[in-house]
């Protein structure tokens, strides 16, 4: 194996760092989920994590090691919502201004709970525009530091804290199932499972429509597409970081996909049997558990929910079937 960009003593480091503003989110459990996948499951859900995703871990990590001259500077983050919430709430709590680049079309809930938590937001088109260009250059004007949303040692290293509160809880298991978008949480969580349950396997997540993860794993080198159209927000990313593909390809066993359907009917279980929120892109572990897409039979299991933000009006749209 070559060396990696994070270790868990990253990881456990960064635990020490955020243990006293992130919330160390519940452990729940289900005999219907049990019975339907023939396993013993066990979800760590970070839809009670603080920003309602497990970005809050990330976020308070990278930013809460800025030097006074960057701290003096301001933070500046592109994302869907997630990682931008976590930013702007993650800088508020630090004393550093924030600014972030969303896309338009992002859930409403996200951008008035980034507006919210007091950062600026600039829009822009993710079909046409290139945020990371944009980003970039706004930093550059304005003399920010930019926090990526996933491809970022510090932020790595602070996702994998939901595994390694997930493994202290459970004890070693069989299997971790992790959704996948850039790459941030699955590889933060490898880490911590390489470390804390070297027999766990280790499977990534991600909608059918942004499978450039799996094409990668398999082919050896990331693999780029066309931003997705998916319900998963979240996973709309159209390749992997150079970081957490390094550690993807040593630490994760193989990625799966699910389909807008399964997400849909993945959400329906969640609220119905479990009585929880959850947004379609937190739904993709649990949907390729849910559905067959792997073999946990007999096995301990960990999946992972990383977030329930999901506007309101969008929920009851596709839980009910308006405008699935």
């Amino acid at each position: 194996m070559t060396a990696l960009p994070i270790t868990f003593d990253d990881v456990a480091a960064a635990h020490d760092r955020i243990r006293a503003a992130a919330h160390r989110t519940p452990v729940l459990t289900s005999r219907t989920a049990n019975a339907a996948a023939a396993a013993e499951l066990f979800f760590k859900c970070e839809n009670f994590q603080r920003i309602g995703a497990f970005k809050f871990r990330g976020a308070y990590n990278a930013i809460a090691q800025f030097t006074p001259e960057q701290k003096r500077g301001g933070v500046l983050a592109f994302s869907s919502g997630n990682h931008a919430q976590a930013i702007a709430l993650s800088a508020q709590l630090l004393g550093v201004q924030a600014l972030i680049v969303m896309p338009e079309d992002a859930p409403a809930i996200k951008i008035q709970a980034t507006r919210g938590y007091g950062a600026e937001v600039v829009l822009y088109d993710r079909y046409k525009d290139d945020r990371e260009a944009l980003g970039q250059r706004i930093a550059q004007e304005r003399g920010m530091t930019l926090i990526p949303p996933y491809d970022h040692p510090h932020v790595m290293a602070g996702q994998g804290t939901a595994a390694k509160e997930l493994f202290e809880e459970t004890g070693p298991l069989d299997m971790l199932v992790v959704c996948l978008g850039g790459g941030g949480l699955l590889s933060g969580c490898a880490t911590a499972a390489h470390a804390m349950a070297p027999g766990c396997e280790v499977f990534g997540v991600e909608p059918e429509a942004g499978n450039d993860g799996q094409r990668s794993l398999r082919s050896g080198e990331i693999v780029r597409i066309d931003t997705p159209r998916t319900i998963a927000d979240g996973a709309q990313t159209p390749y992997l970081g150079q970081y957490t593909f390094a550690v993807i390809r040593e630490l994760v066993k193989d990625i799966v996909t699910v389909s807008d359907a399964e997400l849909v009917e993945t959400m329906k279980f969640f609220a119905g049997r479990m009585k929880i929120m959850v947004e379609p892109t937190g739904c993709l572990a649990a949907a390729a558990v849910l559905n067959g897409k792997l073999d946990v039979a007999g096995k301990r299991v960990g999946v992972i929910v990383s977030g329930g933000n999901v506007d309101l009006n969008s929920f009851a749209n596709l839980v009910l079937g308006q405008n699935a």
